[in-house]
């Protein structure tokens, strides 16, 4: 998989030590060589058009807002806007050339509503909890809290009022900084779509004869939820262990579902059906785990 394929996957941003182990030293230094990749902090890079977004906002005299601001703050998303998000002063005239290159979005910002050229980052996961999709709303939650915004999540949560505030709550309750990103989200969003399961992010199991923390665990159901891609098995050896790993948990006791990037993120509804299956055959069948697992 090429580099940028990469930290497109990865909502927008990655660490350099993501990107060489999906890819290589030389692809990496590549790619920044030919300005494919910008430096955006220590150690972490990301698509030149993060930094563009932000010189449009600013050459129109607008805010970053939703998921180009959030991306700007330094979340990931479920994808990157391929044309930046921009909010403008309600009577303020954008220019017709202007309002080609960016998606436009109005709303009279007070002085604590705005961060540099972007909605501070409290308004920004407002915005994007109240107006985004399940999945993608949770995806940057869930990357908030990743990055340390607790505190502001909850202020979201405390002060949301009108339209759209039970959805701002009742993503904020659902966020969780387990999830390691956004593909992750979106297959949480997903499962909780089915009725009957209940899944915990990176949740670890141990038994006498394996020790495994999946990407989405159901205890009570027994059923164990990967969302595999090959570039984060690293190399062979790392796909070896995981085939191993949930070899022993599927003896163990365990339903070991896999699903690719590609499925969660452009087939949502047959994932969903298969999840369903899977819950539906698990209530009608009293699974013995072969080793007893520790509680």
């Amino acid at each position: 998989m090429d580099v940028i394929t990469v930290i497109e996957r990865s909502g927008g941003l990655a660490t350099r030590a993501d990107l060489i182990r999906a890819t290589s030293r030389a692809d990496v230094d590549r790619a920044m060589a030919r300005g494919a990749l910008r430096r955006v902090g220590q150690g972490r890079y990301a698509l030149p058009g993060v930094e563009q977004a932000a010189a449009t906002a600013h050459r129109l005299n607008g805010h970053l807002s939703l998921t180009s601001a959030a991306v700007h703050h330094g979340w990931e998303v479920k994808t990157v806007p391929p044309i930046p998000h921009v909010v403008f002063p309600r009577k303020r005239n954008v220019p017709r050339l202007g309002r080609r290159e960016v998606v436009v979005h109005r709303a009279d910002l007070g002085p604590d509503d705005v961060t540099g050229i972007a909605t501070s980052r409290e308004l920004t996961l407002l915005q994007c909890l109240r107006s985004l999709p399940d999945d993608e709303a949770l995806a940057v939650a869930d990357s908030a809290l990743r990055h340390g915004e607790i505190p502001t999540l909850r202020r979201v949560m405390a002060t949301a009022r009108g339209a759209g505030s039970a959805k701002v709550r009742r993503i904020g309750k659902q966020a969780d900084a387990r999830a390691a990103n956004p593909f992750e989200s979106v297959m949480r969003a997903i499962c909780l779509q089915v009725p009957g399961l209940s899944v915990t992010p990176q949740l670890v199991l141990s038994s006498d004869h394996v020790w495994a923390r999946p990407d989405l665990v159901d205890r009570e159901r027994r059923i164990v939820i990967e969302c595999d891609s090959w570039q984060w098995h690293g190399d062979r050896r790392g796909f070896v262990k995981d085939v191993r790993r949930y070899t022993l948990l599927t003896a163990d006791g365990w339903m070991v579902l896999r699903f690719t990037w590609d499925d969660v993120m452009m087939r949502p509804a047959w994932v969903r059906a298969v999840l369903c299956r899977a819950v539906g055959v698990h209530a009608r069948t009293e699974l013995l785990p072969v080793w007893p697992v520790a509680a």
